[in-house]
Parts: C-alpha cells; sequence; structure tokens
C-alpha cells in the first residue's frame, strides 16, 4: 500500500517534517529510524489525503486509521512492518498531542498485531569456516601491494586484490564483534584499539560501546592496513573511514549487505542471507558455548535484555533438533 504518487500537503506534510527534526536534534535519533519513521507516516499521510481527503491532523480519527489499518492487511504487507508503522504512528501522535496540534489522539486505542517472532538462520561453525575462508586465495595472492607494482602487474589486478582483502575484513568482523551491518561501515580507523584487541562501536541511539574481536580478524585488519586500503584510499574521499569503495569513498550499507549477501548465497547449503545472519550466529555461538547472557546483551548493544533472550531460544530449539536426531528414546 503505497501512496507515493499522492502530493501530500502542506498541513499534514509539515508537522512531519517539524516531528522529525524533534527526533534528530533532542531524541538523537539515527538517520536510519528517521528514514523509517518517515517513511511510515508519509504512508499513513497519503492515504489520509488520497483515499479519505482528510488534509488536517485534528481532523483524524480512530475510524480513518483501523481503515488504513485494514488496507495494510490486505495489501499483506508483514506483520512486523505493521506494528512498526503503527508504533510510529502512535508516537507522533502523541508528539502532536503534546505541542498541541491535535486536541485529542486518535492513535490511543490503535492495536498493533502482534510481531512475528521467528527464529533466525544460525551458520554451523563448519559454515563460518567455509565463509571465512572464501577469498582468502585471491586476497592473499598478492600479500604485497609492493611487489605488484615491482612486477608492474596492471593496477586492476591491485585493486582486485584490495577488494578481496576488505570483503574479507567485512566478513571477519561482522562475525568476529556481532556488529550491525550500519556499525561496521561507520567505524573508523582511530576506532581499532589493536593493543586491547577492541572496537569503539557507535550504536543505536548514538550509544557508543567497545567490543573485543579475535586474532584472525586482527590478521586480516593488519592486512587491509597496511597493504590494501592505500591502493583503493582517495586522499579527497577516504577520510578515517575503515572501509572503503571501489573508488574511494566510504564503503556504504547497500554495498557492504552485497558482499555477505553474496558469499552466504555461495555457500549453498544455508537459508540465512545477509549480514544480519552473522550477527544471529555469533550470539547464538557465544550463548551456545557458556557465555553470560547480560555479556551478550552488551556485546551486541541491546537496550533491552528480552531481545537478546530470543538466542537463547535458538539454543533451545537447536538441542531439541539434535536430541530428536540422537536420543534412542526422543
Amino acid at each position: 500500500m503505497e501512496n507515493a504518487a499522492y502530493s501530500v500537503p502542506a498541513s499534514l506534510s509539515e508537522p512531519i517534517a517539524d516531528y522529525l527534526d524533534f527526533l534528530r536534534l533532542q531524541r538523537g535519533r539515527s538517520e536510519n529510524t528517521l528514514r523509517a519513521y518517515a517513511v511510515d507516516l508519509r504512508d499513513l499521510s497519503g492515504f489520509l489525503g488520497s483515499q479519505l481527503h482528510k488534509v488536517r491532523w485534528d481532523r483524524v480519527q480512530i475510524e480513518d486509521l483501523r481503515e488504513w489499518l485494514a488496507g495494510m492487511h490486505e495489501a499483506q504487507i508483514s506483520r512486523t512492518t505493521i506494528a512498526r508503522r503503527i508504533s510510529s504512528v502512535k508516537n507522533f501522535f502523541a508528539w502532536a498531542q503534546k505541542n498541541q496540534i491535535i486536541n485529542d489522539d486518535p492513535a490511543l486505542r490503535l492495536v498493533a498485531p502482534k510481531k512475528e517472532r521467528r527464529l533466525p538462520h544460525v551458520l554451523q561453525p563448519s559454515q563460518i569456516d567455509r565463509l571465512l575462508s572464501q577469498n582468502a586465495a585471491e586476497a592473499a595472492a598478492s600479500h604485497n601491494v609492493q611487489d605488484a607494482n615491482d612486477q608492474k602487474e596492471p593496477k586492476k589486478d591491485q585493486k582486485d586484490f584490495a577488494l578481496a582483502a576488505r570483503d574479507k575484513v567485512i566478513a571477519e568482523l561482522l562475525y568476529a564483534s556481532g556488529l550491525r551491518i550500519s556499525e561496521l561501515v561507520s567505524l573508523d580507523v582511530p576506532d581499532i584499539d589493536f593493543s586491547r584487541r577492541t572496537l569503539r562501536v557507535l550504536g543505536k541511539g548514538n550509544k557508543v560501546r567497545v567490543v573485543p574481536f579475535g586474532l584472525p580478524a586482527q590478521r586480516v585488519l593488519t592486512t587491509w592496513l597496511e597493504t590494501y586500503r592505500m591502493v583503493l584510499a582517495d586522499e579527497q574521499k577516504s577520510g578515517n573511514a575503515l572501509l572503503l569503495g571501489a573508488r574511494g569513498g566510504r564503503l556504504n550499507v547497500r554495498q557492504a549487505r552485497e558482499v555477505i549477501t553474496r558469499a552466504l548465497k555461495s555457500l549453498g547449503d544455508t537459508a540465512a542471507t545477509g549480514p544480519h545472519a552473522l550477527r544471529h550466529t555469533v550470539a547464538t555461538h557465544l550463548l551456545d558455548g557458556g557465555a553470560d547472557l547480560r555479556a551478550v546483551q552488551e556485546f551486541l548493544g541491546h537496550a533491552s535484555l528480552a531481545t537478546t533472550q530470543l538466542y537463547t531460544h535458538v539454543s533451545v530449539e537447536r538441542l531439541r533438533q539434535s536430541y530428536s536426531q540422537a536420543h534412542p528414546r526422543a
């Protein structure tokens, strides 16, 4: 249910812009969060204007919101997306009432569907080993770019080696430190403390946490920084960014996601897709290995322990499956 073609009147769009400014300036919400709020609120405002011909927020009633909700159900939009949109709308109307844009809050009685609690796909340790070994030969084929220069190899070959080395850093760090993909691409070189093997990470809500990484990640990071980053670096574009794109600018979320999506697909024996699969995997492996739940919560940067507890369900489900397969009287 999209209303992108409908031109939203200023009487609806301006309060949305003011609300987004409030979230940005006073609540410090991330750009990803702001984009999600903007999409959700513009979907509602487009529906109100194009379908119900309402052009003022103080004219909106609970019946209008329920009609919007029914349209999303008919369009077979996922329960998770619907729940997020309703949360965005309820927060907006609460702000609008507080700021006297509306007198009564029509969203108070709007009920969101329960979110789908699907257990995430988790990679086995053997699959992780294969994933992190991919492209290792290519990344190591020219261990030192200076050697390539001495042999007068084409510049394209040097760039290919550099991209392979960068992709290995992406996979290693996602698994080593359980980072969100947005956190990974936001890393700067000074965020790395090699003496302690830790990363300084700016997470959701602009909260900073320090997370560890292991020796394999240290090795690929060192190779990248000492040998390959300089191949892609651009004096005007790179700055302190740890991970660079082919043109020298900071690697973006889409590009990093494509790297992992391709790598997971190439495994051929997993339903796991996208970089969040590695975050799911490291959380589950830590808990399987006996890590404390609250330590894993801090490691992942979860605001709520309930979010981290999802991975205990994954561990229990894996145990149940193993029991069913192996126990004589299962």
